[in-house]
């Protein structure tokens, strides 16, 4: 018997230590490229901020707008992760704020691409007018009015929220870990949740695909410039992927919820773990690679800005 007990403690203890060490595997293979891409994302704001044009130019400000809101998703998603690796329980206040700081940057996302491919679209169809119609003050404006529609959503999705009857449970602390599922706590928060995901999404995809076809039409004609043209189709292309990309976001947590019932629990992790990455990380850092990469004007600042601060880096490892 003290054998079998022994050998039972053996195989015990090693199935956890197996456990510990996928999970420890899976949070590298997770956290390393988030903590990657988020240099980036950082680096590519600071660029933005680096040069007076940037700061001065509509589309540099969209597009300054458009990284804060994925930078700020792609923080809060990593601080939940660590979170659940960790096995660290919130409470729902603090699990709430976490959950609606990330929607509110979801949101934001969308919103900026459907103003930036407007602003495409003027420039290619009313290049005459584009610099009276896009102006500095005016994105600003723009930009204030994306981020109140989206606080509007959030308050809403608060109030929500004060319906159900916290005061009904034993304590605030959560029994599982901080999650959009776990927030999910009442049928209407869910049914709106996806009325409004429903809406967002399909107004925008119609903005960027009118956006699109404007220029389309507006390529034919003979008086457009062919190469603005070409270039601007190109961009609206990829505001759709973009879009595609973060549609598939807001999908996640409603597919996690059909895999987690047929599923094993070590197979939905795994899976969780792939999707996390696919769907949340690499979406996020999409908009730094395109534009650090495709625009001309912010390609070699870009660079300058990563190779001297990789320099310092290595400097300061070097350095005893």
């Amino acid at each position: 018997m003290t054998f079998s007990n022994q050998s039972l403690t053996n195989v015990s203890t090693e199935q956890q230590y197996q456990g510990l060490l996928e999970r420890g595997l899976f949070s590298a293979l997770t956290s390393v490229p988030c903590f990657v891409f988020l240099f980036i994302n950082v680096t590519m704001l600071f660029t933005l901020r680096s040069k007076s044009v940037f700061c001065e130019t509509s589309r540099y400000i969209l597009l300054y707008n458009l990284l804060f809101a994925d930078t700020a998703q792609l923080v809060v998603s990593q601080l939940l992760y660590i979170l659940a690796f960790c096995r660290m329980k919130l409470t729902y206040p603090v699990c709430g704020a976490l959950t609606l700081i990330a929607v509110l940057a979801n949101e934001i996302s969308p919103l900026t691409l459907v103003l930036m491919s407007l602003e495409r679209y003027v420039a290619v169809c009313y290049p005459l007018r584009h610099a009276t119609i896009i102006t500095t003050r005016n994105t600003a404006v723009a930009i204030i009015v994306v981020w109140a529609f989206s606080s509007l959503n959030v308050l809403i999705r608060v109030v929500l929220l004060l319906e159900f009857p916290f005061e009904d449970l034993e304590s605030l602390q959560m029994k599982d870990f901080c999650s959009n599922i776990a927030m999910s706590i009442g049928p209407m928060s869910v049914d709106y949740d996806k009325a409004y995901t429903c809406f967002l999404f399909v107004s925008a995809a119609v903005a960027i695909t009118s956006s699109y076809i404007g220029v389309m039409i507006a390529a034919r004609s003979a008086s457009t410039d062919k190469a603005s043209a070409h270039k601007a189709r190109n961009t609206l292309l990829l505001h759709l992927v973009q879009l595609g990309l973060s549609l598939s976001s807001t999908i996640y947590t409603p597919m996690l919820i059909a895999l987690s019932k047929s599923l094993a629990r070590l197979l939905f992790v795994r899976v969780q773990n792939v999707f996390y990455v696919c769907i949340f990380i690499f979406p996020r850092c999409l908009s730094s690679l395109i534009y650090g990469i495709r625009d001309q004007t912010i390609r070699p600042i870009l660079v300058y800005h990563l190779c001297c601060r990789l320099k310092l880096s290595a400097k300061s490892e070097v350095s005893p």
